[in-house]
């Protein structure tokens, strides 16, 4: 049986590589390019909204589909025990004019008296740096917020509504990897890529996984590989990421949570008069969280390496009343 077992895994490991080898020239036509406007993003606000779907008072939305028989599917994935992370290392950095991150020693061992070491941490996680959750109150489109809560519950005390508090139960579910450099044969998307359906579907038929309800989906652009080539770069000008076209195809997969290893738009975005089109129809109309900036390099060599694209998906934000987030360290579980 043993034996069996092995030959299979070997047969099924070559199919998808000839999968992959295929799907490397097909790069969607001009006819699967769709041109989008303002006022196409405007209209997905509306045909693509969640708002009153799980009642009018709701502060979760798409995590929602998360249901408890979700979560025990999820958990069955777990065959081996293995965990990788998701995050990037923290690192200080201390600039004045971005100061994202700032780490002091507050008790040190050679100190009189002293017994044992803290410290503090100061974090401004939004932003390309910092691996985190973006609650349903960070964003607002014409003075709401998801599920039409107004923009005024985000006072100097914080968010009364929406706020990252609601996700204390953690996001324990499927993550659904999709490789966009491995599905391209390339070692990292080059800048202004941008992501469309029939990449996503061609990564589903190459993979031989179809995304479902309540799924984390997780785009790797290569953002991380792309830096150590060429460096820093100018991200609201030249980054890979996903097409608002998109959206719908997000909806109808009723998708529960969505992250990237950026700021999961292709920027430019392609729209005129609207940088970052997914993110806020995916937050506000759709009411579902965005992990940004992930790192997503070694889950894809531990995918890779077992020929699997999903794995149950653990996510704990910082329990932070009215807060618009929380970094995170998100865990692939094989």
């Amino acid at each position: 049986m043993k034996t069996r077992t092995l030959v299979l895994l070997a047969v099924v490991g070559s199919l998808l590589v000839v999968a992959f080898g295929r799907s490397r020239a097909a790069e969607p036509d001009q006819a699967a390019k769709p041109t989008l406007t303002r006022s196409d993003i405007d209209g997905m606000m509306k045909s693509l909204s969640n708002w009153g779907r799980w009642g009018q008072d709701d502060e979760l939305g798409t995590l929602n589909l998360i249901t408890p028989d979700k979560r025990k599917k999820a958990a069955a994935l777990v065959q081996e025990g293995v965990s990788v992370s998701l995050a990037r290392n923290v690192i200080k950095t201390e600039k004045a004019s971005s100061p994202e991150f700032g780490h002091k020693m507050t008790g040190l061992p050679q100190q009189m008296d002293i017994t044992s070491a803290s410290d503090e941490y100061r974090v401004a996680y939004h932003g390309f740096t910092q691996t985190h959750m973006d609650a349903l109150c960070h964003l607002f489109y014409k003075g709401q917020m998801y599920n039409g809560f107004s923009q005024n519950e985000v006072t100097e005390r914080g968010a009364a509504k929406l706020s990252v508090v609601n996700v204390k139960q953690g996001v324990f579910t499927r993550g659904v990897l999709m490789d966009m450099p491995k599905l391209l044969g390339v070692r990292f998307l080059e800048g202004k890529q941008a992501i469309y359906p029939s990449h996503l579907e061609a990564w589903e038929k190459a993979a031989g996984i179809k995304v479902a309800s309540g799924d984390a989906v997780l785009i790797r652009t290569g953002r991380w590989a792309r830096g150590k080539v060429e460096g820093e770069w100018d991200i609201m000008k030249n980054s890979a990421g996903l097409h608002a076209s998109c959206l719908p195809w997000l909806k109808e997969r009723d998708v529960a949570i969505v992250g990237s290893d950026l700021a999961l738009d292709v920027l430019p975005s392609g729209v005129e008069g609207f940088e970052l089109p997914v993110h806020w129809v995916v937050v506000v109309a759709m009411g579902m969280p965005i992990l940004d900036n992930c790192d997503f390099e070694a889950v894809s060599e531990a995918a890779d390496a077992r020929k699997r694209w999903s794995f149950l998906l653990t996510v704990a934000p910082l329990a932070v009343e009215g807060g618009t987030g929380s970094p995170v360290n998100p865990l692939a579980t094989f």
